[in-house]
């Protein structure tokens, strides 16, 4: 084990749908028990145990929150769903603030029905991030713009590259938008290495744009359907730990979140999920 193993260990967040068979409370205190210091927390189970008291069990047990997902989808072209769009996000905004998280994870939003104007599209994810930016700086938030893989681009996410989340990001200042970097989505990209060390910095105070750093793996065959064929660490073809150290070699020492959606984990004994994501993050990440 290196030296730097336990700080990379410190740094460690669970994703709460890698575990979603537990509830919060059971994610809180199993993190608790296995070390694991944070957790990355989505809107829907929040809001069902309540975000005040989320805030407080997850403080009790000693954890913090490291992100709240997710806000977004900002493509809507009809005016209603967008003000309604928007004002569900200063709503997960606030959420966030109340959890005591300075990240709020985004997924853009796929073309509207009948659509085929991806620039159009992100240009209203440039509008959405304007307006949105002061309002979650004011309350410590910054927005993190998270690109998915192309196979989202139709219905769930028009920005896929790290490039194209960049772009949008950089109009704004870097402590109101930043970008996600998650391996899943990101791993196919021959240009991603330099995209990450454009978006380096020491902070975001100075200049950084890298929110949040997530990890899961790519396996094969893809489910039907797609969105839950996330693999657990070490079971496909992502070098992980090559993206962690360009994230670091880009300043970034944040959080080092583990997310995986996989009905495979979900049916197992969460205490044993727990246990094998920290060991295999230990030998593929570490």
């Amino acid at each position: 084990m290196s030296d730097s193993t336990p700080s990379l260990l410190d740094r460690l967040s669970l994703n709460q749908q890698t575990l979603r068979q537990w509830s919060l409370p059971e994610l809180a205190d199993g993190c608790a028990r296995a070390g694991v210091r944070g957790v990355a927390l989505w809107r829907a189970p929040v809001q069902e145990y309540g975000v005040v008291a989320a805030a407080r069990l997850v403080r009790a047990a000693g954890l913090r929150v490291t992100s709240l997902c997710r806000g977004g989808f900002f493509t809507a072209l009809d005016p209603g769903e967008r003000a309604a769009a928007l004002d569900d996000n200063r709503a997960a905004v606030d959420e966030a603030a109340a959890l005591g998280t300075d990240t709020l994870v985004l997924v853009s939003g796929g073309l509207p029905a009948g659509s085929r104007d991806l620039p159009g599209a992100r240009e209203r994810v440039a509008d959405a991030l304007g307006e949105l930016g002061p309002y979650a700086a004011e309350r410590g938030v910054r927005l993190a713009l998270e690109p998915l893989h192309p196979m989202y681009a139709a219905d769930r996410c028009v920005v896929s590259t790290l490039a194209q989340a960049l772009d949008l990001a950089e109009r704004f200042p870097a402590g109101q938008v930043g970008v996600v970097v998650d391996t899943y989505h990101l791993w196919w990209d021959d240009t991603v290495g330099a995209q990450i060390g454009r978006a380096g910095g020491t902070g975001k105070e100075n200049g950084s744009r890298i929110a949040a750093f997530q990890l899961a793996d790519w396996v094969t065959p893809l489910p039907e359907g797609v969105l839950l064929g996330r693999g657990q660490l070490g079971d496909g073809t992502v070098d992980l730990r090559w993206f962690r150290e360009r994230v670091e070699a880009a300043g970034y020492r944040g959080p080092v979140e583990v997310e995986i959606f996989n009905p495979a984990l979900w049916a197992r004994d969460g205490t044993e999920v727990l246990a094998e994501v920290v060991d295999r993050f230990l030998t593929h990440v570490g």
